[in-house]
C-alpha cells in the first residue's frame, strides 16, 4: 500500500529517534514534523522546495538529551503552540536530564520555560513515556499531562502569576503505575477525556467531570486491561456507528480493538490477525488512500509492521503494508501529516532504541480520491486539539478528534483528514470545541482545508 519516499528527507543520517509530534514551529501557518532525539539532535523537519529540510532552531536542537516524548499545545493563550519535549536517560524513577517546554516568544525567539527560575522547582523529576495536551475547562489554554514511569503523572498550566505550576492533585490525575500511551479527547463526557494506558497495572480513563477535575472510570468501562503492558493507544470509529471506539497496543500480549457497547462500557472486538502478539510500539489510525475509510498501523520494533483496512460494513482485514513493512525496522515513534499540502496524509516512522536508524517517510499509492481537511482554532488562534471534527456524506457520517496526544511517545497533526472515495459531494460538517461550543457547515467544497475560527468572540 505504501511507497517509500525516504530518500527526500535530506540529511538522513542513523541516529537515535523516539516521538514525532506536528505542529507550527517557524510561524508560518504550515506544519512540521518535530523528532525527538535520543543521545542525537531533536529535529524539526520542513517541506521546502520537494523534501523535508531540519530548519530546528538551537535550542529545539538541544543534541545532548534524551529526548523520548514530544507534544505541542498553546499553554499561555499567545494563538502559538509550546512544545514539550520529556527526557528521560533511565527506564523508571529519577532521572538525571530535566523536560523541556519550548515557548516561542516575540520575534520567534525560543525559550525552555522549565530554564525559568521561576519554574525550576516545578520540573518533572521522573522518567517517563508519553506527553498529551489536554483544554479540560474549554479556555483555549492547554496542560500538558506526563506519563511517567514508576511515579505520579504530572499535569502542567500556567498559574494566575504566569508560573508553571504542576494540577495532578487538584484535578485528580494522581496516578502511579507504569505509564506508557496517552489519548485525549470527548471519549465519554462533552470535554475531553485522557486515557494512559499503562504497563504491570491496570489502564485509566479519567472522565472529565466539566469543572476542571477528572475521574478515573477505566473499571466500569471495562477499559483496564490489567494483566498487559501498553503501549501505543488511538481512538476511531471502528465499528461504522458514527461513535468512537479504541485501539491499543500490548507489548507481547493481545491488541485490543475496543468496542462501545449500549450501554456504554466497552468490548474487545480485535480480530485474530490484529490481536496477535508483537513488539508494538505506536499505534495510528488514519485514512491514508483517501478512500473514506480509516486504516489501523501498527508500527513495531525488529518485526515487520502490520496495516488492517475498515471496510464500508465495519469489518476489518490485513492489508499489505508495501514498503512500510520495514521488517528489520528498530520503530520506536511514527506520527501522520500532509506535509506537502496535497490532501494525502505522510506518515513519519522513527527508529533508534534498539540500533540507529535513519527516519522513514510513507504515503499510500492508489487512486486519487476526494478529500478534506479541517483544522479548527481555539479563540485565540491555535488548533483547537480536543475538538470533535463530524462530517456527513455519502449517507454516512465520520468522526474524528483533533489529537492532543496519541500513538505511543507522539502526537498527530491537528487537523481532521477525511478521506471522501468518490463523494463528491458533503452534506455537512459539525466541529464541536473543547468547551462545547459548536459550528455546522453546509455547501463545503471538497479537496481543501477548511481554516475554521472558534465561532464566539
Amino acid at each position: 500500500m505504501f511507497t517509500d519516499l525516504s530518500d527526500i528527507i535530506f540529511d538522513n543520517p542513523s541516529a537515535g529517534h523516539y516521538g514525532v509530534a506536528v505542529t507550527d514551529v517557524d510561524g508560518d501557518g504550515r506544519f512540521e514534523f518535530v523528532v525527538a532525539g535520543y543521545g542525537c539532535a531533536n529535529r524539526v523537519l520542513k517541506w521546502v522546495n520537494g523534501g523535508l529540510h531540519d530548519i530546528a532552531p538551537s535550542i529545539i536542537d538541544d543534541f545532548d538529551r534524551p529526548s523520548i516524548g514530544i507534544a505541542a499545545g498553546d499553554i499561555d493563550g499567545d494563538g502559538h503552540e509550546e512544545i514539550y519535549v520529556l527526557n528521560a536517560e533511565t527506564f523508571a524513577g529519577p532521572k538525571k536530564y530535566a523536560d523541556r517546554l519550548f515557548h516561542r516568544g516575540p520575534g520567534g525567539r525560543w525559550e525552555d520555560l522549565f530554564h525559568r527560575p521561576e519554574n525550576r522547582a516545578a520540573r518533572n523529576p521522573s522518567s517517563g513515556r508519553s506527553v498529551a495536551v489536554v483544554d479540560r475547562r474549554g479556555t483555549g489554554r492547554y496542560g500538558f499531562v506526563v506519563a511517567n514511569y514508576g511515579q505520579p503523572l504530572r499535569y502542567y498550566e500556567l498559574g494566575p502569576t504566569g508560573q508553571l505550576v504542576d494540577l495532578a492533585g487538584p484535578t485528580g490525575l494522581t496516578l502511579t503505575t507504569g505509564g506508557r500511551g496517552l489519548w485525549v479527547g470527548p471519549l465519554t463526557s462533552e470535554r475531553p477525556d485522557i486515557l494512559c494506558v499503562n504497563e504491570h497495572g491496570p489502564n485509566t480513563l479519567f472522565r472529565n467531570q466539566g469543572n476542571g477535575t477528572f475521574t478515573d472510570v477505566a473499571s466500569e468501562l471495562r477499559l483496564t486491561d490489567a494483566k498487559e503492558n501498553a503501549r501505543g493507544v488511538t481512538a476511531l470509529d471502528a465499528d461504522a456507528d458514527g461513535r468512537l471506539d479504541l485501539a491499543w497496543g500490548n507489548w507481547e500480549g493481545p491488541n485490543r480493538l475496543m468496542i462501545r457497547q449500549p450501554d456504554g462500557t466497552f468490548r474487545d472486538r480485535a480480530t485474530p490477525a490484529m490481536a496477535w502478539p508483537g513488539q508494538i510500539r505506536t499505534v495510528i489510525a488514519a485514512d491514508f488512500d483517501n478512500d473514506g475509510y480509516e486504516e489501523l498501523f501498527f508500527n513495531h520494533i525488529g518485526e515487520p509492521n502490520r496495516l488492517f483496512r475498515q471496510n464500508a460494513s465495519g469489518d476489518w482485514r490485513v492489508v499489505d503494508p508495501g514498503a512500510a513493512t520495514e521488517p528489520t525496522g528498530a520503530g520506536t515513534g511514527a506520527a501522520v501529516a500532509d506535509i506537502d499540502g496535497d490532501g494525502r496524509l505522510e506518515l513519519l516512522i522513527a527508529h533508534g532504541e534498539s540500533m540507529p536508524q535513519p527516519l522513514s517517510l510513507f504515503r499510500a499509492s492508489g487512486v486519487d480520491y476526494h478529500w478534506l481537511r479541517v483544522l479548527p482554532r481555539t479563540r485565540f488562534g491555535a488548533p483547537a486539539r480536543g475538538a470533535m471534527v463530524r462530517l456527513s456524506a455519502g449517507g454516512r457520517v465520520q468522526v474524528r478528534v483533533i489529537d492532543g496526544g496519541s500513538g505511543y511517545l507522539c502526537q498527530m497533526e491537528p487537523v481532521a483528514h477525511f478521506g471522501l472515495g468518490m463523494v463528491d459531494c458533503i452534506e455537512s460538517v459539525r466541529i464541536i470545541w473543547p468547551d462545547g461550543e459548536s459550528l455546522n457547515l453546509i455547501d463545503v467544497p471538497i479537496r481543501t482545508t477548511l481554516d475554521v475560527p472558534y465561532p464566539r468572540v
